[in-house]
């Protein structure tokens, strides 16, 4: 079925003064976004159109067995102490095989030249898999700074194309200070680990992690009282003495146990620590093992002790913190893509999904609508009619989250690359998101012939 966008794309280029922002300045707001005014650009906007924002929908045990059952139904999802304390070279090689493949299509550098059969083979020969032994020991680590997790041990960077240097296809997520992770392989150089997140395998520099006893790394995991961060980023204090957790950023989510002054004493670094957060975290020593440290988070910054309140208003709220923030494919460029960007939100309330995509949407965890060719337009503008707010709509490669209706128009929050669409006048348009951004859903296309809602397949609700 076709759709027409007539007079709701009239205002392609929508023009108000930017005061419902809290910005009075007597600037124009303009944007190529179609639809989109001012306003809707703060979450107190999408707030105040909810009778029962506050309203708890789920506690944090609810939350808990919900993450339960994800890991009994989502194969990509393992809980770390499932992990078997050794693998065998059968099941190792055919680990480092699946992170590791070469692919069939070509890829280039930034300069523009191509990755060739030598250049595959000397990323192959970084995987050491002559040293893959008929037993293999997996050891236990912490993350101790936020660091990549990458398809190949190297720095190097691989592109579909040549001017496609925003999306590192050796790049696959990003890991957090405290995360725990089961250390599987050592690359030929030592510099690299192969090792298996909760959700996700891939290699990570060895500097980044520290390796401690498997029940010390599970159980800190686990401590209790803890912190969570709920701002995009937030830093430790300045702390000369110890460089490894001076102004260390912590992503939204990342969770970290609490310490109290009657037990670290009231000079904490060189800090008295009564106007901050005392938090225990991982360092690694020179030898590469595990230790833990105090250090601060002032209460300025934006966490919260225990899992926030999974309410309405907080979803919103928490996707707003990332609003504008440079789109990252697999958390490059110091943040995140779509995936990334809904995960990290729904963390704050002590979720835990699948990394990529295809994995969330067609996954049976939550409450899923499925659509297929056959649904037509009017099918699933009927399904979006009863979306609340915080639900997850699923294209093929995205991910957006539900905000609402404006002007009798559904809008999203997504973490995305490209804008287009089709204006009235001058026929298509292809701009440039690249980034946390409010959109409306109809307008936006993902190629000529399709928009979003032809697309969508799954609407996700985690409620």
């Amino acid at each position: 079925m076709k759709i027409l966008f007539f007079s709701l794309i009239s205002c392609l280029t929508c023009s108000v003064l930017a005061a419902n922002n809290g910005i009075d300045s007597g600037i124009t707001f303009s944007s190529d976004v179609p639809l989109l005014q001012s306003e809707q650009l703060a979450p107190q906007y999408w707030q105040q159109k909810l009778a029962q924002g506050d309203q708890v929908i789920l506690s944090p045990a609810d939350i808990a067995a919900r993450n339960a059952a994800s890991f009994k139904r989502q194969a990509e999802m393992q809980p770390l102490v499932e992990i078997n304390q050794a693998l065998s070279a059968k099941q190792l090689t055919a680990r480092i095989n699946q992170v590791s493949s070469i692919t069939s299509a070509q890829r280039y550098y930034a300069d523009g030249s191509a990755v060739d059969a030598k250049a595959w083979q000397h990323y192959r020969q970084l995987l050491a898999l002559d040293s893959v032994k008929p037993n293999n020991p997996v050891q236990f680590a912490l993350v101790v700074k936020r660091t990549m997790l990458l398809a190949f041990p190297t720095h190097d960077r691989v592109f579909k194309q040549p001017d496609d240097v925003d999306l590192n296809r050796f790049q696959e997520t990003g890991l957090f200070p405290a995360e725990p992770v089961a250390v599987l392989h050592q690359s030929r150089d030592k510099a690299w680990y192969l090792v298996q997140s909760f959700n996700y395998t891939g290699w990570v520099q060895a500097s980044d992690i520290a390796i401690g006893q498997r029940q010390q790394v599970l159980d800190y995991a686990e401590q209790e009282p803890f912190l969570v961060v709920t701002g995009a980023k937030v830093h430790t204090a300045y702390t000369p003495s110890l460089p490894a957790i001076s102004e260390l950023q912590l992503d939204m989510g990342v969770r970290i146990p609490l310490l109290s002054a009657k037990d670290v004493g009231h000079n904490v670094n060189g800090q008295n620590p009564a106007a901050s957060h005392i938090v225990q975290l991982p360092i690694r020593q020179a030898d590469g093992r595990l230790d833990f440290t105090p250090a601060l988070i002032a209460r300025s910054q934006d966490v919260h002790q225990g899992y926030l309140a999974f309410t309405a208003n907080n979803i919103i709220s928490q996707a707003f913190k990332f609003l504008g923030e440079r789109y990252g494919w697999g958390h490059d460029y110091n943040g995140r893509d779509c995936t990334g960007f809904v995960a990290e939100v729904y963390s704050s309330f002590g979720y835990k999904m699948p990394r990529n995509s295809s994995q969330q949407g067609k996954g049976e965890y939550g409450v899923n609508v499925r659509f297929n060719p056959l649904n037509d337009i009017e099918a699933k503008k009927q399904q979006l009619s009863q979306a609340q707010v915080g639900d997850l709509l699923y294209l093929p490669g995205h991910v957006a989250v539900y905000l609402g209706t404006s002007d009798g128009q559904d809008f999203i929050i997504h973490d995305v690359h490209g804008l287009a669409y089709d204006k009235t006048a001058a026929g298509h348009y292809q701009g440039i998101l690249n980034g946390v951004f409010v959109t409306p859903l109809l307008p936006l296309k993902v190629s000529h012939s399709q928009t979003y809602l032809d697309v969508i397949y799954s609407i996700k609700s985690l409620r």
